[in-house]
């Protein structure tokens, strides 16, 4: 089942989305004082939701996607959980310890948003990470990998603005507040429930940047997979429902996001979301796929799109 939370003519609920139509469920669902609470409690009341919702969806009138705007499925989530790094990037990488970072969740934004670049200038360029993200149920604390479903409510798709360049090292001395820019955490456009997908280790991830083919890996490349996430995360803090940990990318295809242009995250079984990119600034880079450090094995990247390979610096 995907879940949605959506805006028709200014009245926003929770939905279900079934291909290109989406049905309100927000009168099924007690009120709550906010957005972000009743998606929370729909995680946590799914299974008495569950035939309810079937029925809606068979019986319910339905409205063509274009009729209505869709929001995060999680407007303000608790905790963002990212991994650094964590795929092998076709064994172009040596194995790396399992680590993650905490991303502002007021950075969220949803489908048809924008990101905003930042109004100041540093040393930086600022990059696009495609990542699938991880909905916890909890209250989760201490879940050992062979038990790691009990913790998964359901899959969208985030994509992880993050600075790069010089100012990465160098301001703040190397924090990761450059990942956490307001409008640098967009998820969406659902929350797919864990049912739907039988191993999220085997998911085909794409981003454009104004239809040019930019990431392009699958999920099965992951280092440290879904049950070791869970595992780690939960060791060290309790995870809520509505939580989110972001699985990390494969640095293959990054490219920088500028002012102007059109983006969109796929997720194979999840769906796909589209922003814009705006920038006071007007800043520019070279156009494509970035050749620095953090972009590794570029020859891998031609290889495994042969069909992309005359874009790759274009």
């Amino acid at each position: 089942m995907k879940l949605v939370l959506f805006d028709h003519h200014g009245a926003v609920q929770p939905g279900l989305l079934h291909e290109q139509e989406v049905v309100g469920v927000g009168d099924l669902i007690p009120p709550s004082h906010s957005h972000q609470a009743t998606m929370e409690s729909i995680i946590d009341g799914f299974e008495g939701y569950r035939s309810k919702f079937e029925d809606r969806l068979a019986h319910g009138s339905l409205l063509a996607v274009e009729e209505v705007q869709f929001l995060p499925p999680l407007p303000r989530p608790g905790k963002v959980l990212g991994c650094i790094g964590n795929y092998w990037e076709h064994a172009q990488r040596e194995p790396r310890e399992l680590n993650m970072f905490m991303k502002n969740p007021d950075a969220v934004v949803g489908p048809g948003g924008t990101i905003r670049l930042p109004e100041f200038d540093e040393p930086w360029m600022f990059m696009h990470e495609a990542e699938l993200a991880i909905v916890l149920k909890g209250p989760a604390k201490m879940v050992p990998q062979s038990e790691w479903k009990s913790a998964v409510f359901g899959y969208t798709c985030l994509i992880d603005v993050s600075a790069r360049g010089e100012g990465r090292s160098t301001w703040k001395k190397g924090s990761w507040l450059g990942k956490s820019f307001d409008t640098f955490c967009p998820i969406g456009p659902c929350i797919v429930t864990a049912d739907e997908i039988p191993d999220p280790n085997d998911l085909h991830v794409q981003f454009f940047d104004d239809g040019q083919l930019r990431h392009n890996y699958h999920t099965d490349d992951m280092e440290h997979r879904v049950p070791e996430l869970i595992e780690f995360a939960t060791t060290i803090m309790t995870m809520r429902s509505g939580d989110l940990i972001s699985c990390g990318t494969n640095h293959e295809g990054l490219g920088p996001l500028q002012d102007g242009e059109r983006v969109e995250i796929s997720i194979s079984g999840i769906g796909k979301m589209e922003l814009n990119v705006v920038d006071p600034l007007k800043r520019s880079w070279e156009r494509g796929i970035y050749m620095g450090a953090d972009a590794t094995n570029h020859e891998a990247v031609k290889r495994y799109r042969p069909d992309e390979a005359k874009n790759l610096t274009s």
